[in-house]
């Protein structure tokens, strides 16, 4: 992120929370959390997450990165076009409608 111009930061920045618009519209979560991460991959990105009201009340007030492990290679929660395309096109019809 610091390598980059004013411009680029505050593009970047505003992308991630047009991403979040169309995750509320679209999954209506309880909230948006936004992380940027740098500690694996060594390439700007982010990682955006809906939170939501049946999560335990000790996970809702903590980062998704504290879920076992196991969550997030479990089969069951995967990504699958099959589950998740509804999902998937609503956040891009959101994206293409509101922000071409």
């Amino acid at each position: 992120m610091n390598v980059l111009s004013l411009g680029e930061r505050e593009q970047f920045l505003s992308d991630m929370s047009i991403l979040g618009d169309a995750i509320i519209q679209s999954c209506t979560p309880i909230r948006v959390n936004y992380d940027i991460l740098g500690n694996t991959d060594n390439f700007l990105h982010a990682h955006v997450f809906p939170r939501y009201e049946w999560e335990s009340e000790e996970r809702k007030k903590m980062p998704v990165w504290l879920y076992d492990s196991s969550n997030w290679h479990n089969k069951e929660t995967a990504y699958n076009p099959i589950k998740h395309d509804e999902i998937r096109n609503s956040i891009l019809e959101y994206l293409n409608k509101n922000y071409e």
